[in-house]
This record gives C-alpha cells, sequence and structure tokens, in this order.
C-alpha cells in the first residue's frame, strides 16, 4: 500500500492550471524529490498533499485513506500525520526557540510534561539545546532552519514535506543541513518529499526524482 497516492490530480488558478492530471505513488520510508522549474507545479503538490489546498479533480490518498477528492477536503490537514517546512519557514518572531517548537503541540493539546520532553528531545535532536530561549531574530539562517524542522518534527508526523527551505542559504551550510535532514530520516523513519529545482540537493537528498514541466510529471526516476 502507498503512503502517498494522487490519482490524476489537477488544480487551477486564475488563469492557468497549475497541476495538471498528476498521478503518483510514493512509499513508506522513501525519499522523492519534486524538481523542475518554478510554476511547474511542485509546491501546489505539496500544498495539496498536505490540505492546504483542494483538489479541482481527482483523488488524494493517504495510507490508502482517501483524504481529498474534487472540490472536498475529506480529511482535515490536522489528521493526515503530515509536517510542513515552508520556504519562508514561517517562525514566530516574538516566540523563543522553545515556544515555537511548542506551537504545534499546543495546538495538538499535549500535556504540558510531554511538551516540555518533546521540546528537549527535538532541540537536542537538531543540535539548539542551548538556544531554548534565544528569538529567532537572534539566530543565524541555519539556525532558524533547524527550529523549523524542530517544530515540525515534535508532533511526530510521518510524512515530512519541505518547500525550497534552503533556497536563502550559501553552499557550505546547505550541504550541512542536507546532512542533517538524513540524519533525522534515518532517526525517525518519516516518508520525505522535498521540492527544490537545485540538481545538488535533488541529488544529495533522494532515492527518486519526480521532474516536473508544465504541471505534469515528465519523467519519474531515481536520478535527476
Amino acid at each position: 500500500m502507498s503512503m502517498i497516492e494522487l490519482r490524476s490530480v489537477s488544480k487551477d488558478y486564475p488563469g492557468r492550471r497549475a497541476v495538471d492530471a498528476v498521478s503518483l505513488r510514493i512509499e513508506t520510508g522513501e525519499r522523492v524529490i519534486l524538481f523542475g522549474p518554478s510554476g511547474c507545479g511542485k509546491s501546489t503538490i505539496l500544498a495539496l498533499i498536505a490540505g492546504l489546498l483542494i483538489p479541482d479533480a481527482g483523488e488524494i490518498l493517504i495510507d490508502g485513506r482517501l483524504v481529498a477528492t474534487a472540490k472536498r477536503n475529506l480529511v482535515e490537514p490536522s489528521a493526515r500525520g503530515v509536517g510542513m517546512v515552508f520556504q519562508d519557514l514561517a517562525l514566530w518572531p516574538h516566540m523563543s526557540v522553545a515556544e515555537n517548537i511548542e506551537f504545534g503541540l499546543r495546538a495538538k493539546r499535549v500535556p504540558k510534561s510531554e511538551r516540555d520532553r518533546r521540546i528537549r528531545e527535538m532541540a537536542s535532536l537538531v543540535g539548539l539545546g542551548d538556544y531554548l530561549t534565544a528569538k529567532p531574530g537572534e539566530l543565524s539562517g541555519g539556525q532558524q532552519q533547524r527550529v523549523a524542522l524542530a517544530r515540525t518534527l515534535a508532533v511526530e508526523p510521518r510524512i515530512l514535506l519541505m518547500d525550497e527551505p534552503m533556497s536563502n542559504l550559501d553552499d557550505a551550510l546547505g550541504e550541512q543541513l542536507r546532512g542533517e535532514i538524513l540524519r533525522l530520516q534515518n532517526e525517525l523513519s518519516f516518508t520525505l518529499v522535498y521540492v527544490t529545482h537545485n540538481k545538488e540537493e535533488a541529488a544529495a537528498l533522494g532515492t527518486r526524482t519526480i521532474r516536473l514541466r508544465q504541471g505534469r510529471v515528465e519523467t519519474d526516476t531515481g536520478v535527476v
């Protein structure tokens, strides 16, 4: 059974079709790269899987369960077992590192003792155990990226979606964080769907690459 399946999924924006009858299957534990130029539909597919957008046609399944169909979300984003790291990271600037990590746990009404444990565990896992009281503005770009990862992983998603999260980092820092993502995926066993137009990122992170063009799957292979 596929963990994620899109069946002839389409999504329209005013004046254009962003995703055009895309069908794909992603198995549990895969690291799949959605690769292609800007505007090819990569980020839209992530948002559809996450439930942030509703398909205009087709079906989306997670673990064999129908979560969305044409014009309808059948399962809310919070109930899909999906976590997402956005390109702009979307950290709360007025909150500390600990409070940012805690945000999703509070939303899920996790008891305080468990929240405190998970905050410490996630901060340690991404190397920010000494920065729990710092605000995002006091951190480097790489450290902010780690906060976004820790916040998303704290709610224990089975699927991690990442939308070009390293586009603003230099090459050395990007290489370091790619290693961190691989380590975390090995330790936590989530399925990774990663959007990029960078061939080096795709080659380093993916076990499989899906190349998109004009809203359609052009190739589906293990290499870029």
